[in-house]
């Protein structure tokens, strides 16, 4: 794992916010297919026990949504691309369009993405970088409107 540091005599090899330069994807600053396995591995042991959320799970096993997240979030973050390979566009929207989400299940699922972050304690600038896109994923991903 390439280490995100401000040390001055590593100015070389680090942007200017912080980040290691281009050299290392922000797939290997995190920690590779070892975070986000674990990521993946928190979050759907939350969802697995959120009646809410596991309603719209068809599969009674969470595995293979866990795989293909996984491998989205891999893909997104600049590592292998076996996710477009196995099923080409990503196509969010579009996926999960037959899905109900509202502002509850947008909750639901950003109270155990959240926390799943959490439990990695990534560094400052790395966790910001991946709170705000999974936050701004979810909320694009809302395709109903709340009641009156």
């Amino acid at each position: 794992m390439t280490t995100v540091t401000n040390d001055p005599s590593a100015a070389e090899s680090v942007t200017p916010n912080g980040r290691a330069d281009d050299s290392a994807s922000l797939f290997d600053q995190f920690g590779g297919h070892d975070f986000f396995s674990r990521l993946v591995g928190r979050f759907y042991a939350g969802v697995g026990e959120d009646r809410a959320l596991r309603e719209m799970y068809p599969e009674r096993d969470l595995g293979p949504a866990a795989q293909r997240l996984q491998l989205f979030l891999e893909q997104y973050w600049g590592g292998p691309t076996t996710y477009s390979q196995q099923r080409g566009h990503p196509r969010l929207r579009l996926r999960h369009a037959p899905f109900h989400i509202d502002s509850a299940a947008l909750d639901h699922w950003l109270s155990h993405m959240l926390a799943a972050l959490d439990a990695e304690e990534l560094p400052d600038e790395l966790d910001e970088e991946l709170r705000t896109y999974l936050i701004r994923a979810a909320y694009s991903m809302v395709n109903q409107p709340d009641p009156l």
